[in-house]
């Protein structure tokens, strides 16, 4: 089990907010977090990593996080920018993260970039980066995945490539997951469970049928 209380005071595209989170999180669930722009989900993001300071009190499976360091926390971050070591092969950014060369065989397996394993990432394309980036999240066994908008950057038949590579990841590690994302279609087909966040606060809880199918928000067919 997960357990989140945090408390910031942000500055948000309408002024003044406080981000007000306390939630309980499922061990190896998949729960996506969407809102408008600047309600706080990069934010809440951060504060798990220990990215960012907050009054916050973060539990993972009974150990508080509170006053680790972010290289102590168990989590692997995806950012929306890659943040990859571009004077680095592939394999390099796996291996910097751990010296495993079996997992990191694995990963590039799973995710069908085991014939770019010796080549530099600046080379890559933008969804090739952004599967070596999940990749190398994966590397440390993370308790905790996060994910900011990881299929943002990327055209239709790479956002579905992806979204199947980040659903097996997530069946093969059982890694509680927390992905950031704005596209509803992506959000429905990978997650059990949906928060959505408006100023800084958690305005609606559920299942994805709960939240989004109801409410008729997938605009296409599934």
């Amino acid at each position: 089990m997960v357990e989140i209380a945090i408390k910031k005071r942000l500055q948000g595209t309408k002024g003044d907010m406080i981000l007000d989170v306390d939630l309980q999180i499922k061990q190896g669930s998949f729960v996506s977090i969407m809102g408008e722009s600047g309600s706080g989900k990069t934010t809440l993001l951060r504060v798990l990593a220990g990215l960012e300071k907050a009054k916050s009190k973060i539990v993972v499976d009974g150990n508080s996080w509170d006053n680790l360091l972010p290289q102590k926390r168990e989590i692997g971050f995806v950012f929306q920018d890659y943040a990859l070591f571009e004077n680095m092969t592939v394999e390099q950014n796996l291996l910097f993260v751990r010296d495993d060369k079996n997992l990191s065989k694995k990963l590039l397996e799973l995710t069908e970039l085991t014939a770019l394993a010796t080549r530099n990432v600046k080379t890559l394309s933008g969804g090739q980066k952004q599967r070596v980036s999940l990749c190398r999240a994966m590397m440390n066994r993370p308790k905790i995945l996060l994910m900011d908008e990881p299929l943002s950057a990327l055209d239709e038949k790479m956002r579905n490539k992806l979204q199947e590579e980040i659903s097996k990841l997530h069946r093969d590690f059982k890694t509680t997951t927390l992905m950031i994302s704005h596209d509803a279609k992506s959000s429905y087909l990978l997650s059990d469970r949906i928060l959505v966040l408006d100023q800084g606060k958690i305005i609606k809880d559920g299942s994805k049928d709960e939240v989004l199918k109801k409410e008729q928000k997938i605009l296409y067919s599934l």
